[in-house]
């Protein structure tokens, strides 16, 4: 087997190995907030209003429907969503036209909007470190993993499209 055969088989069934599953990430973070807001209370400038729940409810529905774009837009590519499977095709297009990573902005989305709802300081603390956490341990491995996948044509997606944004 030759070095390009061999890159190539690599390239097909490899993984991005990202540090953890995105969702657990979200999920480890929320209840973190959870806890640190009865172990050390905080006070948070955001009264109790319709206006806060507007935003959260907002959000959190925005969120959703951004998420759940970027989710159908993977399995009408027939590709995995789960980063512990191989990627079968980059997807360009819909959603993932507008943002390289819709599924965790939606994420990000519906994380601040409870942290909102419920008026915890703690999640929304939290949210640093979980986006440093995401863009290192998990999108820039992401990245290169599908650069090595998909060579020029995911850099030529990667100048076209933002990451977030």
């Amino acid at each position: 087997m030759g070095m390009d055969t061999a890159v190539q088989q690599m390239n097909n069934t490899g993984t991005a190995g990202v540090i953890a599953r995105p969702p657990l990430l979200f999920l480890a973070a929320l209840l973190l907030g959870f806890v640190l807001d009865h172990l050390l209370s905080l006070p948070l400038p955001i009264p109790r209003t319709d206006l806060h729940r507007i935003t959260a409810g907002f959000m959190i529905l925005i969120g959703i429907g951004v998420f759940v774009a970027g989710i159908r837009n993977f399995s009408s590519a027939a590709t995995p969503v789960q980063g512990t499977k191989p990627t079968r095709t980059l997807v360009t297009t819909g959603i993932h036209g507008w943002s390289r990573n819709p599924i965790y902005v939606g994420m990000f989305l519906v994380y601040a909007g409870i942290g909102i709802a419920v008026r915890s300081p703690w999640i929304l603390i939290l949210t640093l470190p979980l986006a440093i956490t995401m863009r290192y341990g998990v999108v820039a491995r992401e990245e290169a993993y599908l650069e090595r996948r998909f060579g020029d044509a995911y850099r030529d997606y990667k100048a076209g499209v933002r990451r977030w944004l």
